[in-house]
Parts: C-alpha cells; sequence; structure tokens
C-alpha cells in the first residue's frame, strides 16, 4: 500500500489531517524496545519461471532466477519490529547446523537487534523452503524437529527473558510449534513478566491455550480460535461469542481474532470491536499475522491504548499483504498511509 492508499484518499477527501494520535505513535516506534521469544526458523524463496512440464514426470520444471533466505517464525516478528523501528531482544533456539548458522548471522545482522540464539546440539534447525513461480507458490518442503528444547537451554533461556524485560517495555511469545515454548515454559515466562509490570501477547499454537492463562493480549486466526473452543467462528457475532468465552475461561486480558479478508475482532474488559480488513487488491496472506502482533507490542509499548495499537495493527497488515512472499511493514509506509 502506497501514499495513495484508501485511507489517504478519503482523509484529502474530506480535507482531514492524518490521524495525530496514531502517526506520533508511529514516529516513537525508535525509540521503544521489545522482547520476543519464540521459535525461529530459516525461511528460503527460490523464484524462477515454469515454461514446460517435466518428460520424467507430469510436474513443471522451474528454471530458477534467484534464492532469498530470511529469518522466519518469530524471526519475521522480529523483522517487522525493526522495520517499524523498534529495538528488539530476541531469545530463541537453533541447532548446531548450517540453517542455525545461516540464522545466527542473518539475525545478528539486522540493525537494532540484541540476539541471544540459544544453540542445541544435535538438534534440527527448523528450515521451510518455498518455490515459486509467476507469484504462485508451487510446493513448500519443511525440515523441522519439535519436541521440547533440551531442560537447560530452557532454564538459560528463562533467565535471559527475564533480564531482558527489565529492558524492554513489551514482550511477544511468538509459538509456532517447534519446541521452544513447550509444556510450562509459557506460564513461566507469562509469570516473570507480570511480575516486571509487563504486557504480554502471544501468538499461539494448538488447541490448549491454557498453557498462556494470564496473559495480556493472545492473537489467533479465526481457525484457531473455532479449534481451541468448538465453537463456529464464522460470523461477528460467532467469532465475538467465542472470544469473549476464550477470555474468560483463561484469563486473558484481551482476545484479537485474525480473521483474514473479514478484518479481525478484539474483545477485551470493555466489550466487542469490529475492525474492517484495509487489505491490497492482490491478496499475499504471507507475513499478515506477524505483521499485526509486532505492530499491536509496538504500539503498545509506544504508549498507544489497545483498541488504537490495533487500529495501527490493521494499517500494517494493509501495508504487508500487498508484497509478494513475507514482507515487512516500514514505518514509513505506515506513515505514508496516514498521509504523513
Amino acid at each position: 500500500m502506497d501514499s495513495m492508499s484508501p485511507r489517504k484518499l478519503a482523509l484529502e477527501e474530506r480535507g482531514e489531517p492524518a490521524d495525530p494520535e496514531l502517526t506520533a505513535a508511529i514516529r516513537r516506534l525508535s525509540r521503544i524496545g521489545v522482547l520476543v521469544v519464540g521459535d525461529v526458523m530459516l525461511d528460503r524463496y527460490i523464484y524462477g519461471q515454469v515454461a514446460r512440464i517435466s518428460s520424467e514426470a507430469p510436474v513443471p520444471i522451474l528454471s530458477v532466477e534467484r534464492e532469498v533466505a530470511m529469518p522466519g517464525g518469530a524471526g519475521n516478528v522480529v523483522r517487522n519490529l525493526t522495520a517499524l523501528g523498534a529495538a528488539v531482544a530476541f531469545v530463541s533456539v537453533v541447532g548446531d547446523d548450517q540453517p542455525g548458522s545461516d540464522l545466527t548471522g542473518l539475525i545478528g545482522g539486522q540493525p537494532g537487534v540484541e540476539p541471544w540464539l540459544l544453540v542445541q546440539g544435535g538438534r534440527v534447525t527448523t528450515r521451510k523452503t518455498r518455490f515459486v513461480a509467476q507469484g504462485q507458490q508451487l510446493l513448500r518442503t519443511d525440515r523441522e524437529q519439535t519436541d521440547p528444547v533440551h531442560p537447560k537451554l530452557v532454564a538459560q533461556l528463562l533467565r535471559i527473558a527475564g533480564d531482558a524485560m527489565a529492558a524492554t517495555s513489551t514482550t511477544v511469545l511468538s509459538d509456532y510449534g517447534k519446541g521452544v515454548l513447550a509444556t510450562d515454559t509459557p506460564a513461566q515466562l507469562i509469570a516473570a513478566a507480570r511480575r516486571a509490570g509487563r504486557m504480554v501477547i502471544v501468538d499461539p499454537r494448538g488447541t490448549d491455550y491454557s498453557r498462556y492463562a494470564g496473559a495480556g493480549i493472545i492473537v489467533p486466526t479465526y481457525r484457531e480460535l473455532a479449534a481451541e473452543t468448538g465453537m463456529p467462528a464464522d460470523t461477528d457475532a460467532a467469532v465475538a461469542a467465542a472470544a469473549s468465552g476464550l477470555r474468560d475461561r483463561h484469563g486473558f486480558g484481551a482476545v484479537l481474532v485474525l480473521r483474514a479478508e473479514a478484518g479481525m475482532t478484539l474483545v477485551d474488559e470493555t466489550g466487542t470491536r469490529h475492525y474492517a480488513a484495509e487489505l491490497a487488491e492482490v491478496f499475499d496472506p504471507f507475513g499478515v499475522n506477524d505483521a499485526v502482533v509486532a505492530a499491536v507490542a509496538g504500539g503498545l509499548a509506544a504508549g498507544l491504548a489497545l483498541q488504537r495499537a490495533v487500529d495501527l495493527a490493521a494499517i500494517a497488515a494493509g501495508v504487508v499483504s500487498g508484497k509478494v512472499g513475507t514482507g515487512v511493514a516500514q514505518q514509513a509506509e505506515l506513515l505514508a498511509v496516514l498521509g504523513a
């Protein structure tokens, strides 16, 4: 989404100034710090063209033109936060293999990141390889290890994260189900954050959200919400009912449900609020959820109330949805959308 976005055009047509509260918060993002703890992975994209079918089997032949590697999973939340201008302390676990080494270099090379990538001997670093032609994904291959990380590393991770909370304003738990946030690790991190007076935003996985009990904000997709609650999540009313029950059951401060083209729904102590989607005409879902989580965490750290932080996240989702592959929303792009 560029400076001629529908939101900016509407502001110009009405003669209204850019949203001063959001604009000021976006500019404050370069002065805040966020802690991210979760599953990091190596995302590889292999781009090319398909012009013929193989004679060996009925499969397309991809003529490779370029390859790109970048941090994925919780690493993509970090990428989005640094794109917004925030400083990030990042705690995760990699294996003692080449992808783990590649991730260490990629993350350590990002400005504004204090990386704590712990290494577990013999562990397989998660990597996902996507083959893309003419803007369409042809195939994805995964290699991963999902069992919990070694208890000694968990103890080290908890100690490092606890120290980092003192130097950051909000904490993100980015759970991709790859073993970093297994067993009671989320509960211990949430307890530590509450003692430090820090808000915790959780991107959950699985169907047992009791592991995240007491978190400030949990951000499931509508499909994850339906799977966890056993309730429908196909209408505004259904999503609100399921999210409200989930919030009450596990003591969450708020539930923010991501609903793709239907937008987002926030349920907190004040009630329910629906946010319309501000997606690009050509919608690419890669990375949108991570962008939302990052923007909410950044917005809260910058002093926004939760409802306004979700307004910011809706704009970030629109920016990222228009980018092919796992894109990020830059601070300047958010300001351009607001006409600032």
